[in-house]
């Protein structure tokens, strides 16, 4: 019951506060990425889940409003780590596209509950505003820069055009992911396929073209299932 889970939890030994603060951290990702509706989630629900008194948590974190903002940023920054290192030695601008545009797909569908947190939930403003989606703007540039970089080498486009176009292919793979996961049961077609057919149309480059770099990606190792990724700090 989680009413023993917070009697017999052991307390921390003195000066191992950020012990608790990540247990915390922790806590509130998981449940905003498996509640039907996160937008209820409560500091309360957060301080069960890890088998402690609701006061505990205002040594960390003032407000519950603060301590979803922390989740945000360490997820966003988990996604552009994930993107950045699978785009590191990419040799040209195609390669680079692809890679970042099959990380972001493979992460959002592999982690479905933290995917949601970032794009897909309904938190009110009073709670997230929208500047806790700050970072998920510079991943969009991310994908706006590499796409222009295969599109628009010459940089005849002026920079409205070019975030237009990596909107649109952002939009794109945001529709796949969010589709994906939600019917899961329709006999999709392989997920690289798709993706191969998605970013051809958006560079005008061939399927083979783009599948056959995906292919190389998927050699690679891929992020984990997201069942319960560990957020860091760090």
């Amino acid at each position: 019951m989680p009413e023993e889970r917070a009697a017999t939890r052991r307390r921390n030994p003195r000066g191992q506060g950020q012990v608790l603060r990540a247990q915390l951290v922790e806590a509130a990702a998981r449940l905003l990425a498996t509640l039907d509706q996160p937008e209820t989630l409560t500091l309360r629900q957060v301080a069960r889940e890890v088998g402690v008194a609701p006061a505990s948590i205002y040594g960390h974190f003032p407000d519950l409003s603060a301590l979803i903002q922390h989740v945000l940023r360490l997820r966003y920054d988990e996604l552009a780590r994930v993107m950045g290192e699978a785009a590191r030695s990419a040799p040209e601008p195609l390669a680079d596209l692809v890679a970042r545009c099959a990380a972001y797909v493979h992460w959002g569908v592999e982690q479905p509950g933290h995917y949601r947190t970032l794009f897909g939930s309904r938190m009110p403003a009073d709670l997230v505003p929208g500047s806790a989606h700050s970072a998920g703007a510079d991943l969009l540039d991310s994908v706006v820069v590499s796409l222009a970089a295969v599109t628009d080498p010459d940089r005849t486009r002026t920079a409205e055009e070019q975030w237009r176009a990596g909107l649109m292919l952002w939009t794109a793979m945001h529709g796949l992911i969010t589709l994906y996961n939600d019917h899961g049961n329709i006999p999709w077609p392989s997920l690289d396929g798709l993706l191969a057919e998605l970013i051809g149309l958006h560079t005008a480059r061939p399927t083979t073209e783009i599948a056959a770099l995906l292919a190389q990606n998927d050699a690679r190792a891929r992020p984990g299932d997201g069942s319960d990724v560990p957020l860091t700090d760090g």
